[in-house]
């Protein structure tokens, strides 16, 4: 049977098994061929919504009969190509497997299905007096933030994805399903399998259930916003935060074209200038105590303004604004697209790194907006490209190719958060060498056939050679 009576096959079936909850529709189908990047779109020939694991599992099975292609998605709001269907075959929605199954108040931690909304789970944990605090800026689902080991503004106080996931309920290749980890606070049990799917982008398996770790919500929390006269001022402050043992909660850096950017499309008012975003979480006399200290040590780097804020209406403003940066970027050209980079490297390299990338981005001919996580090392330059003009996308991924190098010569990665996807395949070769080789046979043992999100971190060809 040739592969286009096949995938036709599948989704006869499909369509017998969930009825409304399949779909061919062009319109949806294109909605599922891409996220947020740049790559071009690649649509799926189906679409199908499972409400449960034996669901999902099911589906694999009869992919995995007829070797078809079979690619999960969330919210579409990858940025590296993770939801493309490169080669056809069925999309897997889990945005209506979206059920906080359990909340375990006392042990801090809770079990949801992979379709959770990050903002939602937060709502509906606020009455416990505890929080999910893994923030990628974007309203992304838990199972997408498992996929590509996401962290984001908290991560430098709460750690990442990795730190979170407690354990996980996997479909694998063949249809199988398998348990990792559990809710104990540690394990030796064992190769760690929850995170080897962590970060694994739907190309070892699917996940359908999570359990998480929580935190506490904390009695205070206060934000600040501090410009410096350079960018080498404002990242050295981030250092000497590090290094004195501020627990700070978030460190966000803008460079003059990031708050630029902002202050149009959020109608602030701030210097444009290099400028930190902080935010304090503990008792209010600790509060008080970070931000005092944080206020000297700018004024040490030749900071002339440090605000801060302990009213939620002040915080709220300022992270929308701080989340709403990709827009922003895209607001500064009409008809533009964002070529979205992302590299972390040590905290003592941090200074250098941006600096050097600064040079290079001086003669840049779009706008090119530099911000990013630096309480952990981690940083972005969004390049504002026209939709239409192939030289901009070459020179962009020039910067960006030089970028990397530089991150992994100082003993940095090529990305920080946002994946390998399509767009980061062949920098992976370089950052990881031989170590490709067995990622390679990981992904051979788990799915001979190379049918879950094939050509993605890989590129089609290359697990089955």
């Amino acid at each position: 049977m040739d592969g286009s009576n096949r995938i036709e096959d599948v989704i006869t079936t499909l369509q017998a098994q969930f009825s409304e909850r399949c779909t061919v529709n062009r319109d949806v189908r294109d909605r599922h061929g891409r996220g947020e990047s740049w790559h071009p779109s690649a649509a799926p020939d189906a679409v199908v919504y499972p409400h449960a694991t034996e669901e999902v599992a099911d589906i694999v099975r009869l992919c995995a009969e007829n070797n078809t292609p079979i690619v999960p998605f969330g919210a579409g709001t990858s940025l590296e190509g993770q939801v493309q269907a490169v080669r056809g075959g069925v999309c897997v929605d889990l945005s209506q497997m979206n059920s906080v199954v359990a909340v375990n108040a006392e042990d801090m931690d809770c079990v949801i299905q992979p379709g959770v909304m990050r903002g939602e789970l937060n709502a509906q944990l606020r009455d416990t007096g505890l929080f999910f605090p893994i923030d990628p800026g974007a309203e992304c689902t838990i199972g997408g933030m498992v996929a590509t080991r996401a962290s984001g503004t908290n991560a430098v106080r709460y750690g990442t994805m990795r730190e979170n996931v407690l354990g996980l309920t996997v479909v694998l290749a063949d249809g199988s399903i398998i348990k990792t980890g559990g809710r104990a606070r540690k394990s030796a049990a064992g190769y760690d399998l929850t995170r080897l799917f962590i970060g694994s982008e739907g190309t070892l398996g699917i996940v359908t259930e999570i359990t998480v770790r929580l935190h506490g919500i904390p009695e205070a929390t206060a934000a600040a916003v501090v410009s410096f006269p350079s960018i080498d001022a404002a990242v050295e402050a981030v250092i000497q935060v590090i290094q004195v043992g501020v627990p700070i909660a978030r460190i966000e850096l803008m460079d003059d074209v990031s708050v630029d950017a902002v202050n149009r499309y959020s109608n602030l008012k701030l210097s444009v200038a290099p400028t930190l975003f902080l935010e304090f979480h503990g008792s209010p006399a600790s509060v008080r105590e970070q931000a005092e200290t944080v206020e000297a040590l700018a004024i040490e780097q030749g900071s002339a303004s440090f605000s801060w804020s302990d009213k939620a209406e002040d915080r709220s403003q300022l992270w929308q604004a701080r989340h709403n940066a990709y827009y922003a970027g895209l607001a500064l050209k009409a008809d533009s697209i964002g070529l979205v980079t992302d590299v972390c490297v040590p905290i003592s390299r941090l200074a250098d790194c941006i600096r050097e990338t600064k040079e290079d981005l001086a003669d840049c001919p779009m706008p090119a907006p530099l911000l990013g996580h630096v309480g952990d090392g981690n940083f972005h330059v969004c390049f504002i490209m026209d939709n239409d003009s192939p030289e901009q996308v070459e020179e962009a991924e020039r910067l960006h190719s030089r970028m990397v190098a530089r991150a992994l010569a100082m003993g940095g990665t090529c990305t920080g958060e946002h994946g390998i996807g399509l767009g980061k395949r062949d920098l992976l070769k370089e950052e990881a060498g031989e170590g490709v080789s067995v990622m390679a046979l990981i992904k051979n043992a788990l799915d001979p056939a190379n049918i879950l999100n094939p050509g993605k971190i890989f590129k089609s060809d290359e697990p089955a050679s």
